[in-house]
């Protein structure tokens, strides 16, 4: 077999999500990747709209080897980088964030592919959630993450909503677009909001073995559309430092990845990846976690796909 060295050479190229083909046509792919640089609903440390950038960079040499996957993803599917969505500044810009990944999730369901988005901070759900609702009904949330993200956004006097980071677990499934019965937040430290999710706290994950999470969690969302939602600092901030607002006590990436690899087979039809704030992150670490993870997902994607045809 011909051996092409420069196919290896990852330090050269432009930097899509792995090397994948950057398009906005749609037809015929099975995961589009979109990146939503913004990061405007934050609370505390700003940063996350350079993330789809350093997330993508890194993902040419943390997503090359399929390890511990037993095959290659694009080998499989046809996985394309859509570019980035939802970037705007002033006053409209939250607002014009929910819209455009709400109209390109649409786009890309439409055409039969899963979305994959790549943040960007944790208000970005609401028009991903809100489009996949539409094609699958109510979903079940997997939802890794320090915080519970579950308080209710501000209602302004024209009554629109001001919406952050903090809010998009409560309104969503306020909605009716997530089933908090059939949902499950991970890997929880901070203060709790009851709205009805499945709460596996911090340390009462790490008392169990990955495997013994993950059944946990497949009893719970069952046979439901999964819309799992990922922020980087469920991870304990020695494996994830850059983000915006650590918190100790939380897993190893390793625990995260046999956790993920315990949920193959179950119902995932849309994904993102958020809070990495690349200018706090020394040796780029938290990137190379968050596109080493993200890539997992998306094989729970494929393997979903793979079960629905």
């Amino acid at each position: 077999m011909e051996y092409n060295v420069q196919e290896h050479l990852h330090y050269a190229g432009i930097a899509s999500w792995n090397h994948c083909e950057v398009t906005q046509d749609v037809e015929g792919a099975d995961i589009v990747v979109m990146g939503v640089p913004f990061d405007s609903g934050v609370t505390f440390r700003p940063g996350a709209r350079f993330a789809p950038r350093a997330i993508r960079e890194q993902s040419l040499i943390a997503c090359c080897f399929k390890y511990p996957w037993p095959y290659k993803l694009t080998d499989e599917a046809k996985v394309i980088d859509y570019g980035d969505v939802g970037y705007w500044v002033g006053a409209k810009a939250t607002e014009f964030m929910v819209e455009d990944t709400y109209q390109t999730v649409k786009k890309i369901l439409a055409a039969g592919a899963a979305p994959m988005t790549i943040g960007g901070d944790h208000t970005i759900p609401y028009g991903p959630v809100r489009a996949v609702s539409e094609k699958y009904g109510k979903l079940a949330l997997i939802h890794f993450d320090s915080h519970q993200d579950s308080s209710p956004s501000e209602v302004k006097e024209d009554g629109t909503h001001n919406l952050s980071h903090a809010n998009f677990a409560y309104d969503l499934q306020a909605e009716g677009c997530i089933d908090p019965s059939k949902s499950v937040q991970l890997y929880c430290r901070t203060e709790f909001t009851e709205c009805g999710y499945h709460i596996i706290r911090s340390m009462e994950a790490l008392d169990m073995t990955p495997k013994e999470l993950a059944g946990k969690i497949r009893d719970i969302v069952g046979d439901m559309p999964v819309y799992l939602t990922f922020d980087i600092d469920a991870l304990d901030p020695s494996a994830a430092p850059g983000t915006g607002t650590p918190v100790i006590g939380g897993p190893s990436t390793d625990t995260i990845r046999k956790v993920l690899q315990g949920l193959k087979g179950i119902n995932v039809v849309a994904a993102d990846m958020v809070e990495v704030l690349p200018d706090k992150d020394p040796s780029n670490i938290t990137s190379i976690a968050a596109a080493a993870l993200t890539q997992d997902i998306m094989y729970l994607m494929n393997e979903a796909r793979r079960n629905r045809k």
